[in-house]
C-alpha cells in the first residue's frame, strides 16, 4: 500500500469523510526528521493494510489543514477516525512505538 499525498483540496474527502481510520503525515521537505520517519511510517501503512488508511500532507503546500488542527511542529501524526482526531503524536518515534500507539486505537 503506498500512502497517499493529499492536499487542502482532498483532505476533507480522503480523512473527514474516510470509513476507515486514517493516519495523517503532516510533513516538509526541509525536515530532517520527517525524512527519517518516512520510511517507518511506509512500513507501519504496508503491515497494517485494510486497518488503518495512511496519507501525507506537505504543510508547506497545503497550509490550510495545519492551521486547523494546531500543528506546532513536524513531523506530526494525527490519527482520524469518523472525521475526529483521536491522537496526535509529535516528533520522530521508532517503529516500535508507531505500532503500539496505532495498535490501541484502531
Amino acid at each position: 500500500m503506498s500512502i497517499k499525498a493529499v492536499s487542502d483540496d482532498d483532505f476533507e474527502a480522503e480523512v473527514i469523510n474516510s470509513s476507515d481510520p486514517v493516519l495523517v503525515d503532516f510533513w516538509a521537505e526541509w525536515c530532517g526528521p520527517c525524512k527519517s520517519l518516512l520510511p517507518i511510517v511506509e512500513e507501519v501503512a504496508a503491515e497494517m493494510e485494510g486497518k488503518v488508511k495512511v496519507v501525507k500532507i506537505n504543510i508547506e503546500e497545503a497550509p490550510n489543514a495545519p492551521t486547523k488542527y494546531g500543528l506546532r511542529g513536524v513531523p506530526t501524526l494525527m490519527l482520524f477516525k469518523d472525521g475526529k482526531v483521536v491522537d496526535t503524536r509529535v516528533g520522530g518515534m521508532p517503529k516500535s512505538q508507531l505500532t503500539d500507539w496505532l495498535a490501541d486505537k484502531v
